[in-house]
């Protein structure tokens, strides 16, 4: 006799953690040890109008698009779905289950205007490459260039 899977009654309240979702060695939990995104939103407080509706973290615009580059996400819209389907980037991103992802278009309104106004990109790069030099993950002492057309 095979066994039916008998469900008398949905739960009615469930608790879920992105938390114990994330394994241990995901790359996104390596990223986020290294990355300090503490001084985002002071950085770019001039950039930003105190009137009009509430912005969007500048801090989750970030993590997204870092996202974004680890994993080979090209498409800003294409960005969006998968923050909004998979666990691991929304414990990244600092979601939860419930957080709402920005709109796609979001991200290119800033990459071409508070974040190039503020050279905050360059910036940060600058400290995440200082920080892993710190931590000994890269030397510093050699340069790699690609062979793009510009």
């Amino acid at each position: 006799m095979t066994g039916e899977r008998m469900v008398a009654q949905e739960a009615l309240f469930y608790e879920f953690s992105l938390e114990r979702h994330v394994s241990a060695d995901h790359l996104v939990r390596g990223i986020d040890r290294y990355v300090d995104l503490s001084g985002v939103r002071s950085h770019l407080r001039p950039v930003y109008s105190e009137m009009g509706r509430p912005s969007i973290d500048p801090e989750l615009m970030i993590r997204m698009l870092l996202v974004g580059y680890c994993f080979g996400i090209r498409s800003e819209r294409r960005l969006c779905e998968e923050v909004h389907l998979n666990p691991a980037y929304r414990w990244f991103c600092g979601l939860g289950v419930e957080g709402s992802v920005p709109d796609h278009s979001a991200f290119s309104k800033n990459r071409h205007g508070r974040f190039r106004d503020s050279d905050l990109l360059r910036e940060l790069f600058e400290a995440t490459v200082r920080r892993c030099m710190d931590e000994r993950l890269v030397g510093g002492e050699g340069l790699a260039v690609d062979a793009s057309l510009i």
